[in-house]
């Protein structure tokens, strides 16, 4: 095997040959199989729900307001994953949660009604929500501080390549198929990915024991702060972006599938190059692009009058966004190695706290004027941006 004068170097740790040496070519397989399952469910569930829930179960505005509630319940209770994995490894557990994403998308056609959309919903949205932090820590554990921001900026671009994917396909068969047909064939795909990794022999890179319990810790405070941040400003972005192009500026559903195609498309080609920024320039500049961004992009939001500018900023504000994996690249290089598992499960628990708070409290703000939300949004990025300047990582050993 050829071996350079450096390494750690992420341009050699991630080639073919260095990851076989290093046993973790299994590893990366593993978690770019499942998350693109994992993505590619998630995005078929979001992608059919509204019209099943109101052509096949219809339900009313309130009711399908309920269920969309209860699909971030699991993202808020993502902590628990730590207890999981008294019983099973990390990536048993991972391919359990796949398993479980597939199951409850596989029977949400089965069951067109309140009750039985609520249930589906609460088993995929489980599956879904544990299934990432597992992926995240597993991430963090096998692949260094250089070569983690390059592997999770891979795993992202393979994600919005297969979010593509599912719309040309849910676009040309769901005709065909119709919405039961449709949940059953993805969520049975998805299924089959889970079960394939709960037949795989788990990877040994002797990576440190993880602590099993959950605990915040003082030390950790400015990682658990920004993850607060970063969930409040993307449910702004789901909630009230998407919300404003189509009451204010009367986007069709198809101007909305071109949107997502654009940002998916973007996203393939650009993640790559964030996990290689990370690594020249380091998080703080990274996030201090993405939060002066978020500023320009919600006062943008609150007063234009341009359906060319809201939607160019809207794309806009899906690319920054990616940036966001900088905070969980930043928790890498400060916490202790036994703290990465529980401290991904916990800020992810974190993360969705702003879930549960700010739809309802926006969707308050906007009946008084739809400026409110984008205001907090603003608010939100002035915030970020000034605790991003305490940013401190360990030196960088020399490239």
């Amino acid at each position: 095997m050829k071996h350079c004068d450096n390494p750690d170097r992420p341009e050699y740790a991630l080639t073919r040959t260095a990851l076989r040496a290093s046993g973790r070519a299994d590893i990366l397989l593993f978690l770019l199989v499942s998350t693109i399952a994992s993505t590619a469910g998630l995005q078929a569930w979001q992608t059919l729900i509204n019209n099943f829930a109101v052509e096949a179960a219809h339900l009313g505005a309130d009711q399908i307001g309920f269920v969309q509630s209860i699909r971030e319940v699991p993202g808020f209770l993502s902590m628990l994953v730590v207890y999981v994995l008294l019983v099973f490894s990390e990536q048993r557990a991972a391919s359990l949660a796949v398993l479980l994403l597939g199951l409850g998308l596989c029977l949400t056609g089965y069951f067109p009604s309140f009750w039985g959309l609520t249930l589906t919903t609460l088993v995929m949205s489980t599956g879904f929500h544990y299934y990432e932090p597992l992926n995240q820590s597993l991430t963090l554990q096998h692949f260094n501080t250089f070569e983690a921001p390059v592997v999770l900026s891979r795993i992202r671009a393979v994600g919005a390549l297969a979010n593509i994917a599912v719309g040309v396909v849910i676009y040309f068969l769901a005709d065909a198929m119709g919405y039961t047909g449709m949940f059953a064939a993805t969520g049975a795909v998805v299924a089959a990915v889970g079960v394939w990794g709960l037949f795989k022999k788990p990877c040994e890179t002797n990576v440190p024991p993880q602590k099993k319990k959950m605990y915040l810790r003082r030390k950790y405070w400015l990682y658990y702060l920004l993850t607060f941040l970063e969930g409040s400003r993307r449910q702004i972005f789901i909630v009230f972006a998407v919300y404003l192009l189509v009451k204010k500026f009367d986007y069709s559903i198809q101007s909305i599938t071109i949107l997502f195609v654009i940002n998916n498309a973007i996203n393939y080609f650009l993640n790559p190059m964030i996990g290689r920024a990370i690594n020249h320039f380091g998080e703080r500049q990274l996030l201090s692009i993405e939060y002066g961004g978020m500023i320009l992009v919600f006062l943008t939001y609150a007063y234009t009058d341009s359906h060319i500018t809201a939607g160019i900023m809207y794309v806009l504000d899906f690319l920054i966004f990616n940036f966001s994996v900088g905070v969980r690249t930043y928790y890498q290089k400060i916490a202790a190695p036994e703290d990465v598992a529980s401290g991904m499960a916990m800020g992810f628990t974190i993360n969705h706290i702003a879930a549960v708070v700010v739809p309802v409290l926006g969707g308050v703000l906007w009946m008084v004027d739809y400026k409110i939300p984008f205001f907090i949004g603003v608010g939100l990025g002035v915030v970020s941006l000034a605790f991003t300047q305490l940013i401190r990582t360990p030196e960088k050993a020399p490239a």
